[in-house]
């Protein structure tokens, strides 16, 4: 018993020490380091068995050497390759999601006026200095966004010693030895990697259902009723990303989108909203069945946890608490607590 507590401890400890220091990135990086390497090595593996039943151990040494630089070199390779062709569209990036924000926050500041009239009519006065008041926010988040150059390489840095970790410790050497405390970790990152498997996995679905619905109805759908967006490919963007935020992500689309299309005509805005409440109706089915059978979480629970880790560790918490709650669960569910 004091060694599983110890374990508790020392996971708990290295958890906190990584929203405390900022290296979060680093931590899902390795992560997926690791489950990009395990599949890659059994992939491979089976596609030798497809020759030999039984290959020699020298074979499959190689084959998690092999899948191991796979996973270290590709998205060295992917990077090159991206900045020899799209550096423009890269390098351009971080301005048109300033552009993009502060946009948001004039039509936030005209809301009013981009109404019809009997509508306009009915806000209360205190509405202008709510306007007011998220059209600041959204101004200085702007600003920072255009000076966050250096804090997005470091985080990018991060991120690819922890797909170096993850590889490495992928295929790393086990020994016959063992010891209490060593076997207890074990147990508690094995559960970790499995709550992010988890959730990852149905969030990084969830995403691409929701941005490829977007993406349609933005590009086809929209020009043929002769109604286009601004910063479409922002746009996009920005639905894949913030859907890997599960729930306050795909909000916070839906509003940019539906803001956007505000500037445009109301007509627009109703549409992008119908729209977008049509995808989430389907979205949260998803949801409900992949993340929720999987992880035991109910969304009232996710957004509370969400939004206490938020308070504490700023956008860095929204991302983690999922993961870091799930394997909370995880671990309450296996002592038979909840």
């Amino acid at each position: 018993m004091p060694i599983r507590a110890a374990s508790y401890a020392l996971m708990a400890a290295g958890l906190l020490l990584v929203m405390v220091v900022g290296v979060l990135p680093g931590l899902l990086a390795a992560c997926l380091g690791f489950l990009l390497t395990r599949w890659l090595n059994t992939l491979l593996v089976r596609l030798v068995r497809l020759r030999w039943r039984h290959p020699p151990a020298s074979v499959l040494r190689w084959m998690s050497s092999l899948a191991c630089t796979l996973v270290i070199i590709g998205p060295l390779l992917v990077l090159f390759l991206t900045l020899s062709r799209y550096r423009g569209v890269l390098l351009t990036a971080p301005h048109q999601f300033t552009e993009l924000t502060d946009y948001v926050a004039r039509v936030v500041l005209e809301f009013r006026s981009n109404l019809p009239e009997d509508i306009a009519s009915m806000l209360p006065a205190e509405a202008e200095d709510f306007q007011r008041t998220v059209a600041f926010y959204l101004w200085s988040k702007a600003a920072a966004m255009a000076n966050a150059g250096r804090v997005w390489l470091l985080g990018f840095l991060y991120a690819y010693v922890g797909l170096l970790i993850g590889a490495l410790a992928a295929v790393r050497v086990h020994t016959s030895w063992h010891a209490p405390l060593t076997d207890a970790l074990k147990l508690r990152v094995a559960r970790f990697g499995e709550a992010f498997r988890q959730i990852v996995t149905a969030q990084f679905w969830i995403a691409s259902f929701n941005t490829v619905l977007t993406a349609l109805f933005l590009l086809v759908i929209l020009p043929l009723f002769g109604m286009e967006l601004r910063y479409t490919p922002a746009l996009i963007t920005l639905t894949f990303v913030a859907g890997l935020v599960p729930i306050v992500g795909n909000l916070l689309c839906n509003v940019v989108i539906t803001l956007v299309g505000l500037s445009v005509s109301p007509m627009t805005a109703l549409a992008c909203l119908a729209f977008l409440v049509l995808i989430h109706k389907a979205e949260y089915f998803i949801n409900a069945k992949v993340v929720g059978q999987k992880t035991h979480i109910a969304v009232w629970e996710l957004l509370a946890v969400m939004f206490l880790s938020e308070a504490l560790f700023g956008p860095a918490g929204l991302v983690a608490a999922p993961l870091f709650y799930a394997y909370l669960k995880k671990e309450l569910e296996a002592a038979r607590l909840v």
